[in-house]
């Protein structure tokens, strides 16, 4: 069984994508403990109600993100997880942080990476006249948004969309897609090949997704 540390900043929905999988028996990967760098943070109480491990490592009390990245790599270290999942943990991690857990931290994005890395992602798509979003779920790498790509799920931009909208969209596939990239490594499919992953047994889909859809 593999065990997971969730990393959150707020709401936790992504999380909660993970504790809903982990809840099915046949499913190959549990969450044993759920950080939070943000007091109050809605995530920390879903955690607990599920009765899983939460606590907050609150970095605006830290003197620059190597100290809080040391208090946090001593609670991770403590729970022992094979994998630390982010999920909507809004802070950068350092160099030394991701060569410490390299190919054992991913992250999920909603943006068909490389494209629109960052934040305000939704609001550049429409603004760039984009057909078509996604999401992206990636081992991380010291760098914003970067790192070898697991999976990804495509979702058609409509012409009345505005961010929320758009948003509901591509965050219903983040839904999938995060739950997907976990039993994958737990089943023990994926490899990191250089900066590719290699999925042993992976089912490529049929056609294609067209924005506007063609005759």
């Amino acid at each position: 069984m593999t065990k997971l540390a969730v990393l959150i900043s707020g709401r936790g929905s992504n999380m909660q994508s993970l504790i809903d999988a982990c809840a099915d028996d046949a499913f190959p990967a549990e969450v044993g403990l759920v950080v939070s760098n943000v007091p109050g943070a809605a995530g920390i109480d879903r955690a607990r109600e599920a009765g899983i491990p939460a606590t907050v490592i609150d970095h605006t009390t830290f003197d620059g993100r190597q100290a809080f990245e040391a208090e946090l790599d001593g609670v991770l270290r403590g729970a022992k997880p094979d994998l630390v999942c982010l999920a909507g943990f809004m802070r950068l991690l350092t160099d030394g942080f991701v060569q410490r857990w390299r190919d054992r931290v991913i992250n999920i994005h909603p943006s068909l990476l490389p494209a629109f890395k960052g934040i305000h992602v939704h609001e550049r798509v429409l603004e760039s006249g984009a057909r078509i979003s996604g999401c992206t779920v990636h081992f991380v790498r010291p760098a914003m948004d970067e790192g070898p790509i697991i999976i990804q799920a495509a979702v058609p931009v409509e012409p009345d969309d505005d961010v929320d909208t758009l948003g509901d969209r591509v965050l219903s596939q983040e839904h999938r897609i995060f739950p997907l990239a976990v039993r994958l490594i737990a089943e023990g499919r994926v490899r990191v090949v250089g900066e590719r992953v290699i999925i042993d047994g992976a089912e490529i889909p049929d056609g294609a997704l067209m924005n506007p859809a063609g005759p």
